[in-house]
């Protein structure tokens, strides 16, 4: 079997999230436990960081795999879904997977595949593990792909684990209130293990508070430990002062992720290294400062804010959930240009009306789709875009709907590709 073999059985044969939405979601462990027994429970022979929440745990993990690489361990890193290539969800120190393994295993485990019927996302979590263990990683860090309490990944157990915060996102599937939301990314809290939370919010903090007692595992919330004293711009980096809530030390980190929400995930990302640090891990300042400038280049992240043309600047984003609109658009503010332009895609099981809401008024847009059956006509998102006072045209792909907007753009406006990873990983410029 072939690495094109492999991909292309993997994205006909299963059902994929992504691609069809909550009819791919398998609501309990099974599948994932009898996939790992059948390859001899990998997920109990290397150590790991397990990160959920609703935003920023992609953001947070890559920066921690590359704090880990730079402090010398070998460190892989499992991220979903995927912007350009399936390969970009398994890394080795910022490595992509190999294709071979990749055909290998599928091959291998194709006749788990037809007995157990799994999910696209239960086979790509096994494949990481898998994967993990034949390259002898010191420590991996795990993202989870959608909740905690029931996610594929919720079969580790880590030597911390992360909540990034909670918001609103597949209330359809997590629950329809913020403490019932809270509670399934809780699910990831283990007996015994440290666990930090990113953002303290007075909804879910007894959540937290009350899982963590159950469970004996040590609960720190990050914002709490530590806060950004100052932050500035510099060259699309995010130069930031963080001093500790006790005293008025500061140290100062300049991050290649430039998107303003990083100062939040920075935040939680120095307190698991302090974790880190307490169960005996070799990570110094010096490591941290020189990891947090190059995450891009040690992970090979992409879609945080990403920067990808000058005069006009055009930026992609992936935020696409009410939070990540916000964020974008807080960005936005904090920018300057002369007129705003927006190249939007959404997936039909969003809040729609709730995320268009929230964009600014005065930018021209152009409505766009993602390439996947779950993607809202461009049309469809047009008409209910205008309907609350969102004024542009609609564009049957991403790549034609962002040409015509550096067409129309002058060079000191701005350009943001946003509202779907999916649109995002489209673009091709």
């Amino acid at each position: 079997m072939t690495y094109e073999q492999a991909t292309n059985y993997l994205f006909t044969r299963l059902p994929m999230f992504s691609r069809i939405g909550a009819a791919a979601y398998k609501k309990d462990l099974t599948n994932t436990i009898r996939l790992c027994e059948y390859l001899g429970n990998p997920h109990k022979k290397f150590k790991s960081i397990h990160i959920a929440g609703t935003n920023g745990k992609g953001s947070t993990s890559h920066m921690l795999a590359a704090i880990l690489q730079t402090a010398g361990y070998k460190t892989g890193l499992y991220t979903s879904p995927h912007l350009r290539d399936f390969r970009e969800r398994f890394r080795v120190n910022g490595e992509m997977i190999d294709k071979q393994f990749v055909a290998n295993f599928v091959e291998r485990i194709q006749p788990a595949i037809d007995e157990i019927e799994p999910s696209f996302f239960e086979i790509t979590v096994a494949m990481a593990f898998e994967y993990f263990v034949h390259e002898q990683v010191d420590i991996a860090v795990i993202e989870t792909g959608l909740g905690g309490r029931l996610d594929s990944t919720n079969v580790i157990v880590p030597e911390v684990a992360v909540i990034t915060n909670i918001g609103w996102d597949h209330m359809n599937l997590l629950g329809n209130t913020l403490p019932a939301i809270a509670m399934e990314k809780a699910g990831i809290i283990k007996p015994q293990v440290p666990v930090v939370i990113g953002e303290t919010a007075a909804e879910t903090k007894p959540v937290f508070e009350q899982v963590a007692s159950e469970k004996q595992a040590p609960l720190v919330f990050a914002d709490k430990q530590r806060y950004v004293a100052e932050w500035k711009y510099d060259h699309h980096q995010l130069v930031l002062q963080v001093s500790p809530s006790s005293s008025d030390q500061r140290s100062t980190y300049q991050l290649d992720l430039p998107g303003y929400y990083q100062t939040k995930n920075c935040v939680t990302v120095l307190e698991v290294v302090h974790q880190l640090q307490q169960r005996g891990y070799k990570i110094t300042e010096e490591h941290v400062q020189k990891a947090l400038q190059q995450v891009k280049k040690l992970t090979g992240l992409h879609g945080r804010w990403e920067v990808i043309h000058a005069n006009p600047v055009v930026v992609l984003d992936v935020g696409h959930n009410e939070d990540g609109i916000k964020q974008i658009t807080a960005q936005i503010e904090l920018s300057d240009h002369q007129h705003l332009h927006i190249v939007i895609g959404l997936v039909k099981d969003k809040e729609i009306e709730k995320v268009l809401s929230l964009l600014p008024r005065e930018a021209t847009y152009y409505f766009t789709r993602a390439q996947i059956p779950r993607a809202l006509p461009e049309t469809e998102l047009a008409a209910r875009a205008q309907a609350i006072g969102l004024k542009g045209h609609a564009y049957s792909d991403v790549n034609t709907a962002l040409q015509q907007a550096m067409n129309k753009a002058s060079k000191h406006d701005l350009i943001i590709v946003c509202g779907s990873v999916f649109v995002v990983g489209e673009v091709s410029l």
